[in-house]
């Protein structure tokens, strides 16, 4: 089956393809696979936050019940464009299964991982309606790594939060991988096989790249109480194709026309909000 790619307007993706695409990203970001997901209105949403719990009292028989409430505080959610171009070769247009096959492939990790990097601190917020894990508390985890998880989920409490998930990177992993106990023994996997930290202090442990932050010290993971973390998007993936466009791939200029190539923009509109207090990062003294 042929498709006609010199177009550069929108096309819309088979359902199963655009509902595989967006599964994979929200499969792939740590920070969607966590937080809790709405929808957003294209013009934004503002959503409360809670900052207090309603507190129950003993009664005597007959007497009053209390009358207690909750405090709400509010945050405006506003929907970003999340954008990436991905060029293809020729040979692709000639099968489409075999571009579809490589969009799902390709498309939803790039998604994913800027947004996650983003939330993290690795990017710059793409506005004041954002929120971004950059500046909340640290936990040195570099030295004595169960006392630095300690501290996290110490200091979240502290804040009225229920520390309910991790996010690992690589290097992260790598830390707790060697952390051992006073005869040699690992603290965080029952055994060398595993080699994976799925739980750590009760608690679900995720991976995601986006969560190491260069620096001194770098961070190499984050921990929270995820309820407190929501994000929205307005609809699915958005798909634009063309065969005529020049791009611009860092110092490279590639010329589709001229050089036999097709590119694939995809983009979501996303936002994210939370409440930062119940968040902490995981640093360790660059090496």
């Amino acid at each position: 089956m042929a498709i006609a790619i010199n177009r550069t307007d929108s096309i819309n993706l088979p359902s199963a393809v655009s509902t595989e695409i967006w599964q994979k990203a929200q499969d792939t970001s740590a920070v969607m696979s966590l937080a809790r997901r709405i929808t957003l209105p294209g013009l934004g949403v503002t959503i409360p936050v809670i900052t207090g719990d309603p507190e129950a009292g003993w009664v005597g028989e007959t007497a009053k019940k209390p009358v207690k409430r909750g405090t709400l505080a509010t945050k405006q959610m506003t929907p970003y464009t999340l954008a990436v171009i991905v060029p293809f070769s020729n040979q692709f247009r000639r099968d489409l299964p075999a571009l579809y096959d490589a969009l799902v492939a390709r498309l939803p990790g790039a998604l994913a991982k800027q947004f996650d990097a983003t939330v993290f601190g690795a990017t710059t917020v793409p506005g004041s309606n954002f929120d971004t894990l950059k500046n909340c508390t640290a936990q040195e985890i570099g030295t004595d790594a169960y006392a630095g998880l300690v501290s996290a989920d110490t200091d979240i409490a502290e804040h009225n939060g229920i520390l309910n998930g991790w996010v690992l990177s690589p290097k992260g992993k790598s830390i707790l991988l060697s952390a051992v106990d006073g005869n040699k023994r690992p603290l965080f996997i029952n055994s060398a096989a595993e080699g994976a930290v799925p739980m750590i202090l009760g608690s679900r442990a995720v991976y995601s790249k986006g969560a190491y932050v260069s620096g001194s010290p770098e961070v190499v993971g984050f921990a929270g109480d995820w309820t407190q973390a929501v994000y929205g998007t307005v609809e699915g993936v958005k798909v634009a194709i063309s065969d005529q466009a020049t791009l611009t791939d860092g110092g490279t200029t590639i010329n589709l026309f001229e050089q036999n190539m097709f590119a694939v923009r995809a983009e979501i509109e996303v936002g994210f909000r939370c409440d930062t207090t119940v968040f902490n990062k995981l640093t360790r003294a660059a090496s």
